[in-house]
């Protein structure tokens, strides 16, 4: 069997295949130890941990450690947790400042409102003497001192 596949181990043409072919290998492992370097640092997830262990888990082949990689990694980028976090606070923010959401359909309302104009629910009472905005259960107005009824 040796004699007969001797003449093509020993073409250029085989030899060149093969080293290229082990050149393709070497970069492949190369840039797979780089991208979950990358996207481990991305995550937040240690990356050079999951570096060494794409890099040493199985020497001729990268792939079980990046399938283990993959498995484990966390679900979404650094970035993007902070980032829904700041939206988060910047609507919880708004919503003091505007003065909150009626509790019947929590749409935004003024803090002055005394009816929802959306739902049509009572929110406030008017003072009887200034008409200024209560809370339903004042029972003296702190704006001009008047006892409501």
């Amino acid at each position: 069997m040796g004699d007969i596949l001797k003449p093509i181990v020993t073409s250029p043409t085989f030899i060149l295949a093969r080293q290229l072919s082990l050149l393709f290998l070497a970069v492949f492992w190369v840039a797979t130890v780089f991208w979950t370097w990358r996207d481990a640092n991305r995550r937040g997830a240690m990356p050079w941990f999951w570096a060494l262990v794409v890099l040493f888990f199985f020497p001729l082949m990268p792939l079980p450690g990046w399938l283990v990689y993959m498995v484990v990694r966390p679900p979404e980028y650094v970035e993007d947790a902070r980032e829904r976090e700041l939206e988060i606070r910047a609507k919880e923010v708004a919503l003091q400042t505007t003065g909150g959401v009626c509790a019947s359909c929590l749409k935004p309302v003024e803090p002055d409102f005394l009816i929802c104009p959306y739902c049509m629910k009572k929110l406030k009472k008017p003072c009887i003497e200034c008409g200024r905005a209560l809370k339903m259960n004042w029972t003296v107005c702190p704006y001009c001192k008047t006892k409501q009824e």
